[in-house]
């Protein structure tokens, strides 16, 4: 077995900076690699994104960011598209879009289920991210998306795919549209902060006929009659209920504090998180 590289993207650290967007364009815009990349165009493409999600209501809502690019699939459809040798995968997992042998082959950039591959309308050829080939060949030790990130959203890793797949088990990691079979070398950890659902709500008890907030109640989420999820309210009296899958239909919340009572509410999940407004504990049932 040989050693193959990976990148591993946390959602979770990703603030939108943007520094991997412009590192990847200072590097390619205006420069050619022979047999690796032609010049980026200077508008147009966008070889590493970043995506942004929003999930939950007023009041309590977040934005969360994925940074994509080529995923350097192990099954790649633009090497399936290709002829004449356009598109390779190198023993070390990286796939190469040829800037010359591509020249003409538009195919490419439909075959991707990711969108990762543009067209360069000048030069007529395919462009994607090349996971700064070129640099690690010249011996650096990571590629510039992760030497510019300041808050570690990346990792990536040379190593066999044994181990690979047990780092993916261990850390929970996810692949981008596991459905097309095309197994991706970049992995997403947190990847439901994009693809998946919360609940949340807030709170409060009757105190002298003031609503307060109800910090410590226990929250027990129920999906088809079985526990799935619980949580304890914060100081505020809010809690939130995370990784649900979307439009998975009706669900049951049971709330309970032993010294200011309970509640209960029922929703129904559909594509987006919910933010279930106020909940009153009422003493005794």
């Amino acid at each position: 077995m040989s050693e193959k590289w990976n990148l591993i993207v946390d959602v979770a650290r990703c603030d939108n900076c943007r520094n991997c967007f412009l590192a990847t364009k200072d590097e390619h815009i205006g420069n050619e690699f022979p047999g690796y990349a032609a010049s980026q165009p200077a508008r147009g493409h966008n070889w590493v994104d970043i995506q942004r999600q929003e999930r939950g209501r007023y009041p309590i809502v977040e934005a969360n960011f994925m940074p994509v690019m080529c995923n350097h699939c192990d099954d790649a459809p633009c090497m399936k598209a290709a002829t004449g040798g356009a598109v390779s995968k190198r023993a070390d997992g990286i796939v190469i879009i040829d800037p010359e042998k591509s020249r003409g082959q538009k195919a490419i950039v439909d075959a991707c289920p990711y969108g990762a591959v543009y067209w360069n309308e000048e030069a007529q050829i395919p462009q994607a991210w090349i996971f700064d080939a070129h640099l690690l060949d010249q011996g650096w030790k990571r590629p510039r998306v992760e030497e510019s990130c300041p808050t570690g959203v990346f990792r990536s890793l040379k190593i066999e795919d044994q181990e690979m797949q047990r780092i993916k088990e261990q850390e929970g990691l996810e692949v981008l549209r596991p459905e097309c079979g095309s197994k991706p070398r970049v992995y997403y950890k947190n990847l439901h902060l994009i693809t998946r659902c919360f609940v949340s709500g807030s709170v409060v008890i009757d105190v002298e006929g003031v609503e307060e907030c109800a910090e410590g109640v226990e929250v027990i989420l129920q999906h088809n009659g079985s526990e799935v999820a619980r949580a304890t309210t914060d100081i505020f009296g809010e809690f939130k209920i995370d990784k649900l899958e979307k439009n998975s239909g009706q669900y049951q919340l049971e709330l309970s504090s032993a010294s200011s009572g309970s509640a209960s509410a029922q929703f129904e999940l559909g594509d987006e998180s919910l933010y279930l407004g106020v909940i009153a504990l009422a003493a005794g049932g």
